[in-house]
C-alpha cells in the first residue's frame, strides 16, 4: 500500500477528545498506556514467560561469543557505575549502557526469537530494556507490571514489522530500527508514563532510528550489537521523555517519518492497531532450534532429512539450495571457510547450515565456532549454491527446497514449507527448558541449584512482588 505523507500543521487538532494531536503516533501511544496486566489473558502470559526465559538462557548462553569481552570492556571504559547491571559481568552501569550489553548478548549467537512474517527478533531488545529500565522506575515494578512492559513493547515491535512489510528488502536490518520504537514504549510502560510522555518517547526514539544490513553482507560483529543499540535508543528516549523532552509525534506517517523515509510508502498502517488487546502478535513468535539466522532454519531440517536418507557428505557432487528472494539475498553467499570474520558468515550462510547438519546430525551453539566453521569437514559447503526459487513468494520466510546431484548420478529433491519452532510447528516446554538450560551451561556454567531458582522465578513472573528478582536471580548464575 502506498501511503501519501503528511505534512500539515496539527498543533491544535485533538485525538479522539484528549489534548493528543492527532497522529497515529498518538493513537499508538494512548493504546499503550491503556494497556494493563489484565489485558492479557493466560495465554499471552505464558508466552511471555517461555520467550522471557529463552531470552534469558541466550544472554547465558553469549558469555563466551565472540565481540561480548570486548563490548564489556568498551562499557567500562566508558563508565564505571550505575543502577542497572549487565549481566554477563554483573557491573554496576547506567539503564542506557545495560540495555545495550544486555541486548547485545541476547543475540549475540542468533539464537533469539523472531516473528517470522515481521522479520524481526524481539525479545533481545525489548526484555533487557525493560530490565534495564526497572532500577529508575520511581519504585518496585512486580512481576505484572514486568508482564505488561514486555507485552506492549513486543506487540508494538511485531505489529511494526507487519507494517513495515519489507523492510528487510530495503536494506534495513528492521530489529535494529524498529526495535529502537518497541523499546521506547517498554521502557515508558515500566516508567508509568501517561500517553503524552509515550508520545514523546516514540518521537525521541525515532529521531535515533538507524540499522541496515550492510553488517550482515561485511560479516561484522556489529550484528550483534545492533539489537543492543535499540535497546539503549529506546531506554533513553523514554528517560528523556519523562524529564519533558519532546519528539516529533508525526514520526511514522509525516513526509519524514517512517513510512515515507524509511519505507517508501510500502507499509500497510491499518495493521499497527487492528485488534489491538483481543489479537495478538506476540503469539504469532517463533523460538530458534538452532543459533543462526532463521533463513537458514529449514535448510537445516532438510539436511537433517537427508541424512536420515542414509546421503553422506561424499556422496554430493554439487547441490542447489533455493530460498525466497530476500532469504537468498541475506544467506545466499558462497561458503568461504577462510572468510576473516567465520562466525558471523556461517551464522548467515545456508550452505555452511546444510553442510554441518548434514555432517554432525545436530546443530547447536558449538556449530558455529570459528574452529567448526574452518574444519575440513564441511569445507564441501563451497560445492553448494543458493539460488532464488521461482514458486516461493520472495519473503516467504520458511519455504526452502534443496536437489542434490550424487556421486551416483541419481538426483535428490527436498523441500519443506514450514519451520521449526513455529507457530505450526512448536518447540515443546520440554525443548524449550532444554535449550535454555544448554545455552546457560554453555556460557555462565551454573549450579543446578541457581539454575532452578531462576528458571522458578521467571515462571511464576505474575507472582514477583519485585520483578528485579529476575536479574538476581540470573547474576546468581553465574559460576
Amino acid at each position: 500500500m502506498r501511503l501519501e505523507p503528511v505534512n500539515r500543521k496539527v498543533d491544535t487538532m485533538k485525538a479522539d477528545g484528549n489534548d493528543l494531536p492527532d497522529s497515529l503516533g498518538s493513537k499508538l501511544a494512548q493504546a499503550v498506556a491503556a494497556l494493563a496486566y489484565e489485558d492479557l489473558g493466560p495465554e499471552v502470559v505464558r508466552t511471555l514467560k517461555y520467550f522471557t526465559l529463552d531470552t534469558l538462557g541466550v544472554i547465558g548462553g553469549a558469555a563466551r561469543a565472540p565481540g561480548m569481552a570486548e563490548l564489556l570492556a568498551a562499557m567500562a571504559d566508558l563508565e564505571s557505575g550505575g543502577r542497572a547491571r549487565l549481566l554477563l559481568n554483573g557491573s554496576p552501569a547506567s539503564p542506557a549502557a545495560a540495555a545495550l550489553a544486555n541486548g547485545a548478548a541476547a543475540h549475540a549467537l542468533d539464537f533469539d526469537d523472531q516473528h517470522d512474517p515481521a522479520r524481526v527478533h524481539a525479545f533481545c531488545v525489548v526484555l533487557p530494556a525493560v530490565l534495564a529500565t526497572l532500577p529508575s522506575a520511581g519504585g518496585k515494578v512486580d512481576g505484572r507490571g514486568l508482564l505488561a512492559a514486555l507485552a506492549v513493547g513486543v506487540e508494538v515491535f511485531c505489529r511494526l514489522g507487519l507494517v513495515c512489510h519489507n523492510s528487510l528488502g530495503k536494506g534495513w536490518h528492521p530489529t535494529t530500527a524498529l526495535g529502537t520504537l518497541a523499546a521506547a514504549v517498554a521502557a515508558a510502560k515500566v516508567m508509568g508514563l501517561d500517553a503524552r510522555a509515550t508520545l514523546h518517547a516514540l518521537g525521541l526514539a525515532f529521531t535515533q532510528m538507524s540499522g541496515t544490513t550492510q553488517f550482515i553482507a561485511d560479516g561484522a560483529l556489529a550484528k550483534r550489537l545492533g539489537p543492543g543499540f535499540a535497546a539503549r535508543s529506546g531506554v533513553l528516549a523514554a528517560h528523556l521523555a519523562r524529564r519533558g523532552i519532546t519528539g516529533p509525534w508525526r514520526f511514522l506517517e509525516g513526509q519524514a517519518g517512517l513510512f515515507e523515509l524509511y519505507e517508501r510508502g510500502e507499509v500497510e498502517p491499518a495493521l499497527l492497531l487492528e485488534g489491538w488487546g483481543s489479537h495478538w502478535r506476540l503469539l504469532e513468535l517463533s523460538m530458534k532450534p538452532y543459533p543462526c539466522c532463521r533463513c537458514v532454519h529449514t535448510v537445516i531440517q532438510l539436511a537433517l532429512q537427508c541424512r536420515e536418507q542414509g546421503i553422506a557428505a561424499g556422496d554430493i557432487v554439487e547441490g542447489v539450495i533455493e530460498l525466497g528472494k530476500v532469504n537468498r539475498q541475506i544467506v545466499g553467499a558462497r561458503f568461504d571457510r577462510d572468510h576473516p570474520n567465520p562466525v558471523v558468515h556461517a551464522q548467515f550462510n545456508a550452505a555452511y547450515a546444510f553442510a554441518t547438519a548434514l555432517v554432525d546430525g545436530s546443530v547447536g551453539i558449538r556449530s558455529f565456532t570459528a574452529e567448526q566453521v574452518r574444519r575440513e569437514a564441511t569445507a564441501w559447503a563451497s560445492r553448494l549454491r543458493t539460488v532464488d526459487a521461482g514458486d516461493i513468494p520472495p519473503t516467504a520466510v520458511p519455504p526452502a527446497r534443496v536437489t542434490l546431484t550424487l556421486a551416483s548420478g541419481r538426483t535428490v529433491q527436498v523441500e519443506r514449507w514450514k519451520m521449526k519452532g513455529a507457530p505450526d510447528d512448536p518447540m515443546s516446554e520440554d525443548e524449550i527448558l532444554a535449550k535454555f538450560r544448554a545455552a546457560m551451561q554453555w556460557g555462565v556454567q551454573p549450579g543446578e541449584a541457581a539454575l532452578a531458582r531462576l528458571q522458578g522465578s521467571v515462571m511464576a513472573l505474575e507472582t514477583l512482588p519485585d520483578a528485579g528478582e529476575v536479574v538476581e536471580r540470573f547474576l546468581a548464575c553465574r559460576g
